[in-house]
């Protein structure tokens, strides 16, 4: 039994005949470039690459396996070296009940199941070879037959104002779209912590991932999770999701909720911060706000405490902090390896000694959560504020 760094929400920008999976995805985020950068550079062991259902992708992992070794575990999902690829996909669903766009994640174990996943999809979708793309059909359809190839079903991002579950709009419940049996887990999202989320009383049955839906190779792994199991298989990632055999999600690690763009009230032309009473924006005038994940949970609030939950690590990238640019951030992996050995392992001594005394600190205060933010909202990313 060992713990793994887990970052299940990886998008594919760009096939490896450069053709476009994810429109808004960096053309270096490509399958090969994923698997090298989650392990040399991040230091996760298991990763989800949830464009799996685009055939071109899946032709591209076969070709990969034969010219580089990489075989399917017996227990599910890809060993590329020391990574676990996870075949998953994005979708978005849209029918009568869900007055407003839903996106899920969906995972299966093998090839073959992502394969006939893809078939079946293929009829439901204008475009098969792009990504999150919407779903002509219901959101129960979709989770009866990925339950039928033996998939898990994640919510995504569930509370950000556009494409989620509960993002806005006159839904109050899950069980408005989906079977609540056949979810498996809820992804948080970069604005939203487990506390946050334990607001809401329906969810209290279920896990939570803290995943980075990465659109590029750097945003891989800023939010993640540290899972025990036995190994990096599909078949062990679902038992730690149900807490089996030993099996367990054992930390979340994300964002302060304020650092995410969705976090406050914020004016949609400017993001200045707005009450959601306000008519207009004090500093531009403009008369529409993008309503904020902490007002849209405390709208939906149905309790005070969740359950006893793995500890939601605060976890500030190092790309947030001030003073980090490209070449002290090579010099720091240059000595260090990985980006999880300096957010996790290294003493503030062993750093300062590479970065200096002032980036040490912040680097320490950031892993302890005591680093000053100024919250974002609107599509902004909040901003953490030096000492």
């Amino acid at each position: 039994m060992k713990n793994y760094y887990v970052d299940l929400h990886i998008h594919i920008g760009r096939t490896a005949s450069g053709k476009p999976v994810k429109i808004t995805g960096a053309r270096t985020l490509t399958l090969p470039n994923i698997v090298d950068e989650a392990a040399r550079v991040k230091g996760l062991q298991m990763v989800g690459v949830i464009d799996s259902h685009v055939p071109d992708v899946l032709n591209e992992l076969e070709r990969m396996a034969e010219q580089n070794g990489w075989t399917e575990h017996a227990e599910g999902g890809v060993g590329a070296g020391d990574v676990t690829v996870l075949l998953g996909s994005e979708i978005e669903i849209y029918d009568a009940h869900c007055q407003g766009p839903i996106h899920v994640l969906v995972f299966l174990p093998t090839v073959v199941a992502m394969r006939e996943f893809s078939q079946w999809l293929k009829t439901r979708v204008k475009n098969i070879s792009l990504s999150s793309q919407r779903m002509y059909g219901t959101g129960r359809e979709l989770q009866q037959f990925v339950k039928e190839l033996g998939g898990l079903f994640i919510p995504a991002h569930a509370f950000t104002p556009f494409k989620s579950l509960y993002g806005k709009g006159v839904r109050r419940s899950l069980t408005e779209v989906f079977d609540p049996d056949l979810i498996d887990a809820i992804e948080l999202g970069l604005s939203a912590d487990s506390a946050m989320a334990d607001q809401i009383a329906e969810l209290h049955r279920y896990p939570y991932v803290s995943n980075s839906d990465a659109h590029s190779l750097p945003k891989i792994a800023r939010e993640y999770q540290i899972i025990r199991m036995n190994a990096p298989t599909f078949a062990e990632l679902k038992k730690a999701l149900y807490q089996e055999e030993n099996c367990s999600i054992v930390a979340n690690y994300g964002f302060n909720p304020r650092l995410g763009k969705y976090h406050q009230t914020a004016c949609e032309q400017c993001a200045a911060p707005m009450e959601t009473s306000d008519e207009r924006c004090a500093s531009c005038g403009h008369h529409r706000f993008v309503k904020g994940v902490f007002d849209r949970l405390e709208e939906l609030k149905t309790a005070n405490n969740g359950p006893p939950r793995p500890p939601y690590i605060y976890q500030v990238p190092l790309e947030f902090i001030p003073g980090i640019g490209k070449k002290t951030y090579e010099k720091l992996l240059r000595h260090f390896g990985t980006e999880m050995r300096i957010l996790h392992e290294a003493t503030e001594a062993e750093i300062a000694d590479v970065a200096g005394e002032k980036l040490a600190k912040l680097i320490v205060l950031a892993r302890s959560g005591q680093l000053s933010i100024e919250a974002g909202g609107a599509g902004k990313y909040g901003k953490i504020a030096s000492r």
